[in-house]
């Protein structure tokens, strides 16, 4: 998508846009323009202003941007939940386009890569693997957030959505690999991007172990009954699959296209990071494919305990039916009934009940229906 501002083509950088106004519903289940962030925590988690590859000293917000044009750099701008007022205010300074600013706020997006004149607006899903110590037909396997990256000349402003996608321990990581940083703003989003790939990577073999125990559940001697817990976890995998597949398009884009922002060096970055990707794609699609025959084992080991129970009771049915008749023969009270007047009678009645119960129950031994 590109929308064209000729106002933003002036020699002292970026020019605010003009509102768009957008009807667009808010997606169902979004979230409030009103952060869920802790109370008392600021939206802005980190401003820096980056030149040759370093860290420079500390400035305000508001002028990171201006230092970081006058010094041929770039400002780094890590958000954390905004709200729709918080973001349309940056958004004013850096000339952010709306519809984006629109998407950073509401979140619940896929994952995409979206092209406003010369800027950038990347939407990636970031997942986390949640610990249990046992999986239940109600666990929660995978939680998922976002990141959403804009990413312009000298600016690459990061805001998070979710508990788990702290970017802090990757500013830091990032922040000792200068020739990285020397590359400008798409550096930022190919580290963000290798994060949220290499998490995928982790929460898939994590995953596995959750497969790997209920494929062990199904097939162990004993008598489960795994159906709930196979596909909540079946449901959860799709979390992970929504997050992963999607990726596949952007990056490819990022490591095809000439991009003004990207420079031409960082598109065998992100090759590398497309190849993990389509590896995590394939080793997901792997589980959900292994879960669904696993499901359909333990559907049919169901089925066929139930058949088993059946002629189980069907067999005990057919050796009490035995000792049933002669015991209802004998109870109608005729007057000439056999053997009624002899002393050995009943002894011979009761061993020919045994004898036939069994004769029947050897039988249905045999047959392996007891």
């Amino acid at each position: 998508m590109t929308a064209t501002d000729p106002s933003r083509d002036t020699p002292d950088g970026p020019q605010p846009r003009p509102a768009v106004p957008t009807n667009r519903p808010r997606p169902a289940g979004a979230p409030r323009s009103v952060p869920s962030r802790p109370p008392g925590q600021h939206a802005v988690v980190d401003c820096a202003v980056y030149v040759d590859g370093r860290r420079q000293a500390p400035v305000e917000p508001g002028m990171a941007l201006p230092t970081a044009v006058e010094r041929g750099g770039f400002v780094w701008l890590g958000l954390y939940e905004p709200s729709q007022g918080e973001l349309e205010s940056i958004a004013a300074r850096y000339g952010l386009h709306p519809l984006a600013v629109e998407d950073a706020v509401f979140a619940h997006q896929r994952p995409k890569l979206e092209h406003y004149d010369d800027d950038l607006f990347m939407v990636l899903k970031t997942a986390t693997y949640v610990e249990h110590d046992r999986l239940t037909a109600t666990s929660e396997v995978v939680d998922t957030g976002e990141v959403m990256v804009f990413v312009g000349a000298n600016y690459v402003i990061t805001v998070r959505h979710g508990k788990h996608s702290d970017l802090t321990d990757l500013r830091r990581r990032l922040e000792q690999e200068r020739e990285l940083l020397c590359l400008g703003p798409a550096a930022v989003l190919y580290a963000v991007a290798d994060l949220v790939v290499d998490t995928f990577v982790e929460v898939a073999d994590a995953v596995q172990d959750d497969v790997d125990e209920l494929e062990a559940s199904v097939f162990s001697s004993e008598r489960t009954d795994d159906i709930g817990r196979l596909y909540q976890l079946k449901r959860e995998l799709m979390a992970l699959r929504r997050a992963v597949a999607p990726l596949e398009v952007p990056l490819q884009k990022l490591s095809e296209r000439q991009i003004d922002v990207v420079p031409e060096a960082m598109r065998s970055y992100f090759r590398d990071v497309l190849d993990h990707a389509i590896r995590v794609r394939d080793g997901v699609t792997g589980l959900d494919e292994l879960l669904s025959s696993i499901l359909q084992a333990s559907l049919a080991r169901t089925q066929m305990t139930d058949n088993e129970d059946m002629r189980k009771i069907s067999a005990w049915a057919g050796i009490i039916a035995v000792p049933t008749a002669i015991a209802g023969i004998y109870g109608m009270n005729f007057e000439f009934m056999p053997e009624l007047e002899w002393r050995y009678g009943y002894p011979l009645v009761l061993l020919v009940i045994l004898l036939s119960c069994a004769l029947l129950y050897r039988g249905f031994k045999r047959n392996g229906w007891l």
